[in-house]
């Protein structure tokens, strides 16, 4: 896995989701964190600027019906690549692709959103969908 350099979307692939992704139904998004050991801002790191940016993002989350699932570190690989796991894992659950659009794309977000960039050497996020695994 290559756990580098990809923070921020690529416009094609935000218009992808954007445009193919169902409209009206939850998405769960998945997110695959990699901190930076600092964050640019003097001795303090990736990890600590990326509270911060939880924490300025929480009401924008909740203004728009989303919330967090579940948030948990990464302790040990057990099946992939052991030398560039991800360090902590992040699923937010959003009520439809037209809220995580509406908070990604706001004023509000954009200012916070560099407290993200400075803090992560890799932030994938995974858009997914809830299946029934007894009926899948």
């Amino acid at each position: 896995m290559h756990l580098k350099d990809q923070v921020t979307p690529q416009r094609e692939d935000f218009f992808a989701f954007a445009n193919d992704y169902p409209a009206d139904t939850p998405v769960v998004m998945i997110n695959i964190l990699k901190f930076k050991d600092k964050s640019g801002k003097g001795e303090e790191s990736g990890r600590e600027a990326y509270g911060r940016y939880s924490k300025n993002v929480a009401p924008l989350l909740a203004k728009v019906g989303g919330k967090v699932l579940w948030a948990g570190n990464v302790n040990q690989t057990v099946i992939g690549d052991t030398a560039d796991q991800p360090d902590t894992v992040l699923i937010v659950q959003y009520p439809s692709k037209q809220a995580f659009i509406s908070m990604s794309t706001s004023n509000e977000y954009r200012a916070i959103s560099e407290d993200r960039e400075i803090a992560l050497e890799y932030g994938g996020l995974l858009a997914s969908s809830t299946i029934n695994p007894a009926v899948e």
